[in-house]
């Protein structure tokens, strides 16, 4: 199957001159959906990262962002059948584990994607497309801190692992000399920034219990800043060998939580979030604008507990169509 995928997108080269991905992280993503083995869900949905320069296909992380196209893709699919008016597909996100409720509009029972939705860092606007996340606590590792503690030091680096529909290692932008407000460019030509980063999330990695991750994609990496545009806090996501454009929805959800959560890197670094209860927004600052993430949560003795996480999203259809492989590929996959 990687080999497979390695061939559609082009994987090798920094644009992918072989194949038809873009270029970028954000757009080397391959979604694979089908009729869902489990009873309270209509489809599964399996993910696929696409490495750019290299060649390489992590099966590991999930994507929230191409998540979204997954409820509209089934209908469109025939996996699941329209309603009239709203129809709501209940997916379960077969990397992670998660179980995700997307509501689409359906009116007379096709697809609909026009309405007024603005995405920040998406042009135009679109028909909203709600998303439910539940389950999402431990994704990958089980446990909401996988490390046990709510800061680890890392060579001298204070930094939050998290696992909230995505293994995240956090960490407050000061911590490396940069301000958090720094552009997705001015960021990827920090090499030196990279190269230190690296160290630390491969050793985070082992603290998750995730092994060796010199290979993986994750632990993301996300730092962190004081909100300056009427948000709750700044974020700059990392995926993690580059910065993202603007933000991913499972690593959006990690962020809400470790903004929310009392001690961890993020204390200090929020605005407008103390004493609130639940539920709560948490707007995350990114490059592009803000992303809200709405979270429903319950307070314990030593913290809280994430019952779910809610964001709207938009989707469009691009094609329809068939992608070729050389035989060559599906001999060899085969």
């Amino acid at each position: 199957m990687a080999e497979v995928l390695m061939a559609v997108v082009g994987a090798g080269h920094p644009l992918n001159i072989d194949g038809i991905g873009g270029g970028n992280a954000v757009t080397t993503k391959v979604a694979m959906l089908s009729i869902s083995a489990r009873d309270d869900c209509d489809v599964d949905y399996f993910f696929a990262q696409v490495a750019v320069e290299k060649r390489e296909v992590d099966f590991r992380p999930t994507c929230g962002n191409i998540l979204v196209g997954v409820g509209p893709a089934a209908i469109e699919m025939g996996l699941v059948p329209a309603q009239d008016g709203e129809t709501t597909v209940r997916i379960h996100a077969v990397n992670t584990g998660a179980v995700v409720e997307a509501r689409v509009r359906t009116p007379a029972g096709r697809v609909s994607y026009d309405g007024d939705l603005a995405i920040a860092g998406v042009p135009g606007t679109a028909a909203p497309i709600p998303l439910g996340f539940m389950e999402t606590v431990g994704s990958v590792t089980g446990a909401l801190l996988p490390s046990g503690n709510l800061r680890d030091t890392i060579e001298g680096i204070e930094v939050t692992c998290m696992d909230v529909a995505m293994p995240v290692m956090m960490a407050r932008a000061d911590a490396f000399g940069l301000t958090g407000y720094e552009s997705q460019a001015e960021l990827d030509e920090n090499r030196e920034f990279y190269s230190r980063v690296e160290a630390i999330r491969i050793r985070a990695g082992q603290l998750m219990g995730l092994g060796d991750v010199t290979k993986s994609v994750t632990p993301k990496v996300t730092l962190l800043a004081l909100p300056r545009n009427g948000g709750s806090i700044t974020a700059r996501y990392f995926m993690p060998w580059s910065c993202h454009p603007s933000m991913a929805v499972t690593g959006a959800q990690c962020i809400a939580t470790c903004a929310i959560l009392p001690g961890t890197v993020a204390e200090g670094l929020t605005l407008g979030l103390e004493g609130r209860g639940s539920p709560v927004t948490v707007g995350i600052e990114h490059p592009s604008g803000t992303f809200d993430v709405r979270v429903d949560f319950k307070s314990k003795d030593q913290g809280i507990e994430i019952l779910s996480a809610g964001v709207v999203r938009t989707a469009r259809l691009l094609a329809r169509g068939e992608v070729m492989v050389p035989e060559a590929v599906w001999s060899g996959a085969a």
